[in-house]
Parts: C-alpha cells; sequence; structure tokens
C-alpha cells in the first residue's frame, strides 16, 4: 500500500495534468463543437506520450551508474564468534558498514532497527554482507557483542558485529571512511559518531550517488526512511554488477 502511495506522491503532477486536460477537452468540445471522440484520442495520445517520457527520463537517472569514490579503508577486527574478519573478507560481497556501540542510548537504535530492515531485503544473498564496527571496544567484547546480535534478532550469516583496539577503530572511522566517531564524557552514552551507512561494493570501492551538480552524495542516512530506501536501491543495483 505504501508503494503506491509513494507512487502517487511522486508522479502527482502527471495526475492533475491529465484532469486538467480532460476537463480542457470537455470544454473545447462543447464550445467549439468539435467531436469529442476526436478530442478524446488526441488526449490520450498526448498523455501516452506525455507518461513515456516522464518515465524514461525517471528510469535513466534512477538506474545511472553510482559513483565510484575509492577504495574502502582496510581492516581487521573481532567479530561476535571471536574469529577474525577482514576487509579481504568481504571481497566479492556488496556491504554495509556503520559504526556504533551496544549500549547506545541515543541514535543506535534507530540505526538497528534500520539495519535490520536491509538485513531482511537481502536475507537470502550470499554475496551481500554487513559490518557493524563498535567504537566501544573495551565493554564491547565478542561475546557482548553476540547478546547484542542474538538481542537483535540477526539472521544474515555476513552480518558482523567487529571490536578490537580503540585507537585503530576511530582511525578506520575517522580517518579511512571520514565517518565521525569519539569518546565524549559529555554526550549520552559517553561516545558519539555518525549515523550514516556506507556501502561498498564487490571490489572493495566505496559507492554512491550524486546530487543535481554532480557531486557526491558520500554515504546513506541511517536515520531516516529516505536514506535506508536509497541504500536498498543500490545494494540492488550492486549485486547486478
Amino acid at each position: 500500500m505504501s508503494e503506491i502511495f509513494d507512487f502517487f506522491k511522486e508522479y502527482y503532477f502527471l495526475f492533475l495534468f491529465a484532469i486538467i486536460s480532460f476537463i480542457a477537452i470537455l470544454l473545447v468540445s462543447k464550445f467549439y463543437r468539435i467531436k469529442f471522440f476526436y478530442l478524446f484520442f488526441g488526449y490520450l495520445g498526448l498523455i501516452f506520450l506525455s507518461t513515456m517520457i516522464i518515465f524514461l527520463v525517471n528510469f535513466f537517472f534512477k538506474y545511472e551508474k553510482l559513483m565510484e569514490i575509492g577504495s574502502a579503508p582496510s581492516f581487521s577486527l573481532t567479530n561476535q564468534d571471536g574469529k577474525t574478519i577482514s576487509n579481504e573478507d568481504l571481497k566479492g560481497k556488496v556491504h554495509v558498514v556503520e559504526f556504533f556501540f551496544s549500549t547506545c542510548p541515543t541514535i543506535c537504535p534507530i540505526m538497528n532497527q534500520n539495519m535490520l530492515k536491509i538485513e531482511k531485503e537481502f536475507l537470502n544473498h550470499d554475496d551481500f554482507g554487513i559490518v557493524s564496527i563498535t567504537i566501544n571496544p573495551d565493554y564491547d567484547t565478542s561475546e557482548v557483542l553476540k547478546k547484542h546480535a542474538e538481542h537483535l534478532g540477526v539472521q544474515h550469516k555476513n552480518w558482523h558485529f567487529l571490536t578490537g583496539e580503540q585507537s585503530y577503530i576511530y582511525e578506520i572511522a575517522n580517518k579511512g571512511f571520514n565517518l565521525y566517531a569519539a569518546e565524549n564524557n559529555k554526550a549520552k552514552g559517553g561516545f558519539e559518531h555518525s549515523g550514516f551507512f556506507a556501502l561498498i561494493d564487490k571490489n572493495g570501492n566505496i559507492r554512491c550517488r550524486k546530487d543535481d551538480f554532480g557531486n557526491p552524495i558520500l554515504y546513506y542516512d541511517g536515520l531516516e526512511e529516505p536514506g535506508v530506501n536509497a541504500i536498498k536501491e543500490d545494494i540492488k543495483l550492486l549485486l547486478e554488477e
């Protein structure tokens, strides 16, 4: 039902144009004594042509190849099962990267729920994965992350919750991905971090959309529905590459 609503919301102008045009041909037919039959078929042709142009333009821009920013940073960390996971283990898999911590009281619960939506969408894809890196590794040990994953109800075998040395993780976040992460005693939970998701293709490259001026929109908003829907669409594109 939401898909139908989104369709009408996106193309409301087309429906408005159709209604106004129909009213116009009724008036023209009445006042200029032109047969309604001829006007109606001309009207249908105009609507068909307009619809085709709009859909073709939309198709071209929607499925335009995503920008390739460069290689994602290398890393080697420990997952919730105590196994060492590196970026090399994710080669051949489209994957999403986020930074979080298990005791986060602010944005993490929202990010968790949105990431679960992404997981559900691609649950049966072995060539897809998720990487959730804690920014509080002193507390978030493998055992803690294991319980956290179970609490969330994680099902995908390629969803890795990673921990390691804190300074190393912060370097990956702040310098590697340019996604903010820091310890802050004044922040709720004692830490603060970005709410964005990074999208990585099968070759280990960061991929993203671009704005109307051709500039890269580096990451996807993990807190809002439009960002989550966008990354799901783009994951599908990358899985087909």
